[in-house]
């Protein structure tokens, strides 16, 4: 874990924050989300941004590190009847700057949706992880994450 981890502040994602976001999410090989920085698509992750903003159960962080964005990650707050009704948080997008990974950024943004969770008195922290991404994989069972479940995806565009 890299000495400067302590200077790291995860705070709500902010408008102007998202051309360093939209840059860490093209930047990522393994992703396979179409992310551009191609300016012709910044209205596409500015609309985003706004329906994230509007919403109630979503929020979109940032981790910072003097002054840079190093890491982000989004909560949804979902609730079902199974289980008796009790909410859950859903941890997605997790992404840290491809430059610097390894040095604890995740593990900081993971533990700040953990602690969120427990503050709200949610009954339990989830999230769905590329199969490809087997790094990620042990990272996330190293945090106490099981896998549990298996995904499904229908594309419709």
């Amino acid at each position: 874990m890299d000495a400067n981890v302590n200077a790291i502040t995860i705070r709500h994602a902010r408008r102007n924050d998202l051309p360093a976001l939209v840059q860490m999410f093209a930047d990522d090989a393994l992703g396979g989300h179409g992310d551009t920085t191609d300016p012709k698509a910044l209205g596409e992750y500015l609309a985003a941004f706004e329906r994230i903003q509007a919403s109630a159960n979503d929020t979109l962080y940032v981790a910072e590190m003097d002054g840079t964005i190093v890491g982000t990650f989004q909560t949804t707050v979902l609730t079902s009847l199974p289980g008796r009704g009790r909410s859950s948080l859903l941890v997605e997008a997790v992404q840290t700057r491809t430059d610097r990974r390894g040095q604890g950024i995740g593990e900081i943004m993971l533990r700040f949706a953990i602690d969120q969770a427990r503050h709200m008195g949610l009954a339990k922290v989830q999230l769905t992880s590329n199969a490809i991404r087997t790094d990620a994989h042990r990272f996330y069972k190293r945090l106490g994450f099981e896998a549990s479940h298996l995904g499904f995806k229908l594309h419709l565009k």
